[in-house]
């Protein structure tokens, strides 16, 4: 349960002096062809040339790319496109290994891929019998023309060949290496020979395995090409295009589809910039040893400070009121009241000084407390803020989809401009979904920062992680809570289009500031030996 803050007319701390360059951008403009949904770049600084890394490709532009590659084979080995598109999967789409193996020992090929030997003229994928024939399946007579083969000797009834393909498809991704369905016959099935025996639905499937192939087992062209993978984002059916950029740089691989989803292309994880692939490895491993029960209590239900009235966060900001009667303000991550917020400052560390007073006193807490426990409390304090950025980096997402599926059309309709002049919001929203998700694999890396043992790294660390935490606080809170007061059902229009330039100003310089604090917090990893820290060992 969580109530908005008041509107905020102060503008204290805005600058509009920084850049508006950004470390991770969602651009929706298309490349010359149509299939290219998106094309993301590296967002450069102060003012260095950007550079395009990949390219967000839809289903329409891999099957074209597919096809282009099969025709290119088939057009150069004079054979059809079923047995070049056999050819391209038995050698994971390098064409320029064919063409090597091909021009040395055509005969090997054709007998390792199942292509008839050549008798001097091309090679047929299907035939049709011209005589009388009993099907080798069910052993029933069909007269000339009803009887199929894979270009071999071996006929088979329509029927029997529509439930052989069924069966092989039903097995998988194994069917684009099927064969006659004689036991000792070679010969491929190949995709003329589906199209025309199999059902609609049968074709299709065979045909997305096929689309899938040229992807997961080729990445788009082979060995010397540009490297292509499926989003793994929940219903996401694009492929994401490599063109470089630092494939081997843990801090430089993290790619974004169209669908917003980000991965990193090194490791397959969610992206995790700026922390290394084995401290996401390392995090994910430590959170799967607990219950999937105690995470989701722990991230999304806590107790009021004050009366202990259970609270579940529903919404991304970290400010939390509880209901009446009891009313009290309070920060979400670490329970301080919200006008004396100072608990997330930084983990308070085991020893602190030199004395004998304070070494007895480090003692005591030692005897008292095992290594084990205080393990587990350093764990429980950054998983907890790694799920609550986790847990707003998911609403951000909602309300960005909200926001740009209906609530701009309406908020553009009560002040009377343009929605396209509304765009600041969601740049702001952009901006938060980078900041939760770059504080979220912070705390993950933070965990593994020993409080003793690294106490000058982690003092670095947790400085610059609370900046970048209030600076995107606000920014949160500006363009969540205060737009909904804002814009309601039942503000007067004359008052919001006498507030809006002085909103839209707040929402731009605060975007502007957070992606500051935000890239400094970043180039801290990447930059100095924090990323480099031997924490893990």
């Amino acid at each position: 349960m969580r109530t908005g803050h008041e509107y905020d007319e102060d503008m204290a701390g805005d600058d509009d002096g920084y850049g508006e360059d950004d470390d991770y951008t969602f651009d929706d403009d298309s490349c010359d062809y149509d299939e290219v949904e998106t094309t993301e770049v590296n967002a450069a600084d102060d003012g260095e040339e950007a550079e395009q890394r990949y390219v967000v490709l839809n289903e329409d532009a891999v099957r074209a790319r597919q096809e282009g590659e099969t025709a290119k084979v088939a057009e150069i080995l004079s054979i059809p496109r079923g047995f070049a598109a056999v050819l391209l999967r038995h050698f994971k789409w390098s064409a320029g290994r064919i063409q090597e193996e091909w021009f040395s020992d055509d005969a090997r090929v054709r007998a390792a891929i199942g292509m008839p030997a050549d008798d001097g003229g091309v090679p047929v994928p299907t035939a049709v019998s011209r005589a009388e024939m009993s099907c080798a399946i069910c052993f029933v007579n069909y007269p000339a023309g009803e009887t199929r083969s894979a270009g071999c000797a071996h006929y088979y009834c329509g029927e029997c060949w529509r439930a052989y393909i069924r069966a092989a498809v039903d097995d998988g991704a194994r069917c684009l290496a099927l064969r006659c369905p004689d036991p000792s016959c070679p010969a491929a099935v190949v995709q003329e020979l589906v199209d025309i025996a199999a059902d609609k639905a049968d074709r299709e499937r065979y045909a997305r395995f096929a689309l899938r192939s040229f992807v997961e087992e080729g990445g788009g062209g082979g060995a010397g090409s540009v490297p292509m993978r499926w989003c793994p984002g929940a219903g996401c059916t694009r492929a994401v295009e490599f063109l470089g950029g630092g494939t081997g740089d843990a801090h430089a691989a993290d790619v974004f589809c169209a669908c917003r989803h980000g991965f990193c292309w090194s490791c397959g994880e969610e992206a995790h910039r700026p922390v290394s692939c084995d401290t996401v490895r390392a995090w994910l491993d430590k959170n799967a040893s607990y219950t999937e029960t105690s995470n989701w209590m722990l991230a999304n239900t806590k107790h009021c400070p004050r009366c202990r009235l259970p609270i579940e966060k529903n919404q991304g900001c970290m400010h939390m009121t509880c209901p009446p009667p009891c009313g009290h303000e309070f920060c979400w991550v670490c329970l301080d009241p919200w006008d004396n917020h100072t608990g997330c400052a930084g983990f308070p560390a085991a020893a602190d000084g030199d004395g004998n007073g304070r070494q007895e006193e480090r003692t005591k807490r030692q005897q008292s407390r095992s290594q084990a426990a205080m393990d587990m409390d350093r764990y429980v304090y950054h998983y907890e803020r790694w799920a609550a950025n986790y847990s707003s980096l998911e609403n951000v997402f909602k309300d960005m989809a909200q926001l740009e599926s209906a609530e701009i059309e309406r908020i553009a309709a009560v002040v009377g401009q343009p929605a396209a002049s509304f765009a600041f919001l969601s740049k702001a929203y952009e901006q938060i979904a980078h900041g939760r998700r770059v504080l979220k694999w912070a705390h993950a890396y933070g965990y593994y920062l020993d409080p003793v043992r690294d106490a000058a790294k982690r003092g670095l660390f947790e400085d610059l992680l609370d900046q970048a935490n209030s600076q995107l606080e606000r920014l949160h809170a500006a363009a969540e809570l205060e737009r909904r007061e804002l814009f309601c059902s039942d503000a007067e229009p004359a008052v919001v289009r006498d507030l809006l330039k002085y909103y839209k100003d707040k929402v731009e310089s605060y975007t502007a500031v957070t992606r500051t604090f935000l890239r400094n917090l970043v180039t801290a990893f990447e930059t100095t030996d924090l990323p480099e820290f031997k924490s893990l060992k």
